[in-house]
């Protein structure tokens, strides 16, 4: 889980004021001391914590709090502004050009996931619905040029790469020329990377900028390095003027040093953040959605969101219909596991539900494509009545359909109590999607597992 430790030590620091009638200055000064505390072992930059420490200690001893009926949530409202503010306030857009082709550059060290990154903004780009081009400017790191090919590939966008020449600096300015003559409305130009920060680097990256203007120049560093990517993001800026920041492998970012820090100290926003593999775990950064999380509120904007790109709204009126008839069956049930797994990792999703937090990093809280292929091969391995009518599945049927799927009898018992669960849990869940559309009909149907 992103931000585990973080979020574990501030919601313990915050325990005791929750449920207070009133608050004194000892305790928000009790409170603050933990806060302190566990941002400098995530690795926050001292200064910034200093800083935003005394903002909300300032907040928190005043008429706002000390006049609330709830003074405890009413630090803990303060606390969660400070860090949004603290981390860039409200979501940063994409620059995008009067004229079009819109040019996005991306740099950084090596090993910070800029080639991949660039086949995720591509993809996002142009789920958008724009027309994207990909550029191989990464000439000197073995196959970088192959990897950003295949990349294409998979999210359906043209690259352009020189297979003769290896001056990045006219292959940005001849990309730029076939993206207007062809139509592109954006260019995504992929740059070469170093070990280190060097001279060399710079002067090439600069070189780059000039020919070829970008509109964005956005600087993708390792959440997981900590205050290593704010020091990488304030040398980058020095020498280029980065438009904003991407941070990768947010997910595995278990302290969270990194996207506190990066706005605060370099006064460059955070634009999007990695969190997985796979080529749809490139997300806009929203500050208020993380704050939630890390103090335990959740992110059902984001849940949402996932759910509406993810969910079939017809097949999820009908399961919805099916479950207020008490008709749903095993088959619903592989269905709906199906679409979760489509949504993201279930320990993401579990994090975005306010409360529950803190379950996402329990044993059988993840879901991989091997449980979900287990999963079928047990349904598959029912007749049509059991699947309908899973109360019949007695011990001699279990001892069939484990042999049938190549699973055991205890398999078997795990999955019908998942189905029961899922059964008792959907209405909750069903609700995340009522209220955003203002308490009208039409939920989405998600298991729920333990």
């Amino acid at each position: 889980m992103a931000f585990e430790g973080l979020a574990e030590k501030l919601q313990k620091a915050f325990k005791v004021l929750r449920g207070k009638g009133k608050v004194s200055e000892k305790d928000v000064e009790q409170a603050m001391r933990e806060v302190r505390m566990a941002l400098l072992e995530a690795d926050v930059n001292y200064k910034v914590v200093k800083d935003f420490v005394a903002r909300v200690k300032e907040r928190a001893v005043g008429a706002e709090v000390m006049a609330s009926l709830t003074p405890g949530q009413q630090v803990i409202k303060i606390v969660h502004e400070e860090m949004t503010n603290l981390m860039g306030g409200a979501a940063s857009k994409i620059t995008t050009a009067s004229r079009p082709p819109t040019t996005i550059m991306l740099v950084g060290l090596q090993g910070s996931g800029k080639t991949t990154t660039c086949g995720k903004l591509a993809r996002l780009l142009k789920k958008q619905g724009r027309r994207p081009l990909l550029v191989a400017c990464d000439v000197y790191r073995p196959a970088a040029v192959k990897q950003l090919e295949i990349l294409g590939e998979q999210v359906e966008v043209p690259v352009y790469s020189m297979r003769e020449g290896n001056d990045p600096v006219a292959i940005a300015r001849a990309a730029k020329a076939h993206a207007e003559s062809q139509g592109f409305d954006t260019v995504v130009i992929d740059t070469a990377g170093r070990l280190h920060i060097d001279d060399e680097l710079m002067k090439e990256l600069e070189l780059m900028k000039s020919a070829c203007r970008p509109h964005e120049i956005l600087l993708v560093v390792d959440a997981m390095t900590g205050q290593d990517a704010v020091n990488a993001a304030e040398a980058f800026d020095k020498r280029l003027g980065i438009d904003g920041v991407v941070l990768t492998k947010l997910d595995g970012d278990t302290r969270g040093g990194a996207a506190i820090s990066v706005k605060a100290v370099t006064g460059k926003p955070i634009k999007f953040v990695g969190l997985g593999e796979k080529l749809d775990s490139l997300e806009p950064f929203h500050p208020d959605r993380l704050a939630s999380r890390i103090l335990g509120m959740g992110d059902v904007l984001t849940l949402i969101e996932k759910a509406q790109a993810s969910v079939d709204a017809q097949k999820a009126a009908e399961l919805e219909r099916k479950l207020r008839k008490s008709e749903y069956t095993l088959e619903d049930f592989l269905e709906q596991l199906q679409q979760m797994k489509a949504m993201g990792p279930i320990n993401q999703l579990m994090d975005m539900l306010p409360g529950m937090g803190k379950f996402a990093g329990r044993p059988g809280m993840d879901i991989s494509e091997k449980d979900i292929k287990r999963t079928e091969a047990i349904v598959l391995s029912m007749t049509r009545e059991e699947r309908r009518r899973p109360e019949i599945i007695n011990g001699s049927r279990r001892k069939r359909i484990a042999a049938g799927s190549g699973t055991s009898v205890q398999e078997v018992n795990r999955l019908l109590r998942q189905y029961e669960q899922s059964q008792k849990m959907f209405r909750q869940l069903a609700q995340v999607k009522q209220l955003a559309k203002g308490g009208k009909k039409g939920g989405f149907g998600l298991p729920f597992f333990k």
